[in-house]
């Protein structure tokens, strides 16, 4: 069982980056609770597009993470599951990418690179990461590790950005 031998490696490293995405996502759910008063219909638009995409990555590099640790895989299900995170990951951004440029809801290029741009990136790596597990590559495993750390910097970015939280309606700086 190649992925088996191979995932005992990363062991040490999918516990860190899961216990960092779930810490990360219950977080936010704080966050969302604490300013609850603040979610109105004025806001809906820009806590939808900015805010749901943070707690659909934090849940994929969790998952994702979590399914790393199974104690036995068969390389063609990891892939699997790993693909099927990807392409929905990829739909999601492409949804928001378009989302945040449509509405011209922000004017920082670093929030169409950082809402857009780089889950998108992680997304399609994720799907370079499935095909190479299925072909029982060792380069998967690398690729897995480097979208799952994107996707957790780029979304404790999002997570915290101020000024994306507004939506259309923003504060003046």
């Amino acid at each position: 069982m190649w992925a088996v031998e191979v995932l005992k490696e990363w062991h040490d490293f999918y516990i860190l980056v899961g216990t960092a995405g779930a810490t990360l996502l219950g977080l936010l759910f704080v966050a969302v609770s604490l300013g609850a008063g603040y979610l109105t219909e004025k806001h809906q638009l820009g806590t939808r597009t900015f805010m749901s995409p943070v707690v659909v990555h934090f849940t994929s590099v969790f998952f994702i993470s979590a399914v790393a640790l199974f104690p036995s895989h068969q390389p063609r299900f990891l892939a699997g599951l790993i693909g099927a995170t990807a392409v929905v990951g990829v739909v999601i951004s492409t949804y928001i990418t378009i989302q945040v440029v449509r509405t011209d809801m922000t004017n920082y290029i670093q929030d169409y690179l950082a809402y857009g741009l780089l889950p998108s990136v992680a997304y399609l790596v994720l799907l370079v990461a499935a095909v190479s597990i299925y072909l029982e590559r060792d380069f998967g495993l690398n690729a897995l590790a480097g979208a799952l750390l994107l996707l957790t910097i780029a979304n404790i970015r999002n997570a915290w950005d101020p000024h994306a939280h507004y939506g259309p309606s923003a504060p003046p700086k």
